[in-house]
């Protein structure tokens, strides 16, 4: 347990911030995983649309600081792959 008045308060932002953390990184997986169920459909239109919620929320996941943006920008460009396969 943390001594001092300072790591005590720390202790309770950093427990906010992963807090955080978790629920930015939720909702980028459950974009991915809504991207690629309207892949698995076929619905090109949903799944065009959804592939650019999933920039959208990466990006503000990266400006966060909870995903590094070399990681963003592979998954950002392997699912456009997956999409550029679709539409051709």
């Amino acid at each position: 347990m943390a001594n001092t008045k300072t790591a005590i308060k720390r202790m309770r932002q950093s427990e906010i911030n992963r807090q955080r953390n978790n629920r930015v990184r939720t909702r980028v997986k459950n974009a991915i995983k809504s991207f690629l169920r309207a892949l698995e459909e076929g619905d090109m239109e949903k799944a065009a649309q959804n592939y650019s919620q999933v920039k959208k929320i990466m990006d503000r996941a990266v400006t966060k600081g909870v995903i590094n943006k070399n990681t963003a920008a592979r998954k950002k460009s392997r699912l456009a792959k997956h999409l550029n396969r679709l539409a051709s």
